[in-house]
């Protein structure tokens, strides 16, 4: 038996996991993440976590796949970071660095893109060769696998789903500079701004006034009682979310999608909502995809950044 680490790499904390060569997870564990003096120690401490658990575990080198790592911003196939704004970093290779640094083989991607790879691997995608996942959370991140293989694109920044544009007539800006991205419409805080702006334009009647600092779940908890100024918000949510994924199928023909983040609490009135709008919109060749919530929750970009490395290795 073969084993192998998968490294999740947040702002905040570094998850790092353990796994065997058939995927099962052995042994997990977190390190800060260190983002002072433009984030120059965190493949050190990485490296120093990773080499102190083989050198704790007495594993042989010829037992050891190599490091898989998933990171917040555009990485390309050959493992370059187009800059990690959050992290300090600008443009290198750390696939390049965190091998020197550890002496063992590493593939690295973005995080978003490697939590895909999971999930079709061990999760809400198990056993498709295509597949679209969609993380609603504070933005929209997305990440695609093509015939078992995950998309980089030529600059790293291959599935930026969360950025192609929804509404041509927006005119507040999007974080990313554009107008109307899907992010400003399908996101947990694009769907705060959605009743903010519904709420000031009717007299109707709302639990949802009461609330003083209006959250998603709000929204959806309303929803779900029957307030119906929250169920028309949520219906133009839909809309936009099946447009959206449509349009995203049309492209990638999945065989599923799988939404995640933290909007993807709402459970099956999301999938339901969703896949009402996706069927109209959907090129018809593209229309019988199964769409299912994200199940390896925080552990996903651990789980893809392990396949990543397990099969660049073979």
């Amino acid at each position: 038996m073969r084993y192998g680490f998968g490294v999740d790499l947040g702002g905040t904390t570094v998850k790092i996991a353990w796994f065997d060569e058939n995927g099962t997870m052995l042994s997990n564990w977190e390190i800060p993440t260190r983002t002072e003096d433009g984030g120059s120690q965190i493949l050190p401490d990485i490296a120093a976590s990773v080499l102190a658990f083989i050198q704790q575990q007495s594993l042989a080198p010829e037992k050891l796949i190599g490091i898989g790592i998933g990171v917040p911003g555009p990485v390309s196939h050959e493992g370059v970071v187009n800059k990690c704004i959050n992290l300090g970093w600008g443009v290198f290779n750390i696939a390049e660095e965190l091998s020197k640094l550890t002496g063992l083989p590493v593939k690295a991607g973005n995080d978003a893109t490697v939590a895909a790879l999971g999930e079709c691997w061990k999760g809400g995608g198990k056993g498709c060769r295509n597949m679209v996942f969609a993380t609603l959370g504070t933005g929209v991140g997305g990440g695609i696998v093509i015939e078992g293989q995950v998309l980089h694109g030529a600059h790293g920044s291959g599935a930026e789903i969360g950025h192609m544009v929804l509404n041509r007539e927006e005119t507040v800006q999007c974080n990313c500079g554009k107008y109307g991205c899907v992010e400003q419409y399908c996101s947990a805080t694009g769907i705060v701004r959605m009743a903010k702006e519904h709420l000031q334009k009717t007299d109707a009647a709302s639990t949802l006034r009461s609330i003083p600092e209006l959250t998603c779940k709000d929204i959806f908890d309303a929803g779900k009682a029957g307030d119906s100024l929250a169920l028309e918000i949520l219906d133009r949510y839909y809309r936009y979310l099946g447009e959206f994924l449509a349009n995203v199928a049309c492209v990638v023909n999945p065989e599923a999608i799988v939404l995640g983040g933290g909007v993807s609490k709402a459970g099956q009135p999301l999938l339901d909502g969703a896949k009402k709008y996706f069927d109209q919109h959907v090129f018809h060749a593209a229309k019988n995809v199964r769409f299912a919530l994200a199940v390896l929750g925080n552990d996903a970009g651990a789980y893809g950044a392990f396949k990543l490395i397990l099969d660049a290795m073979g």
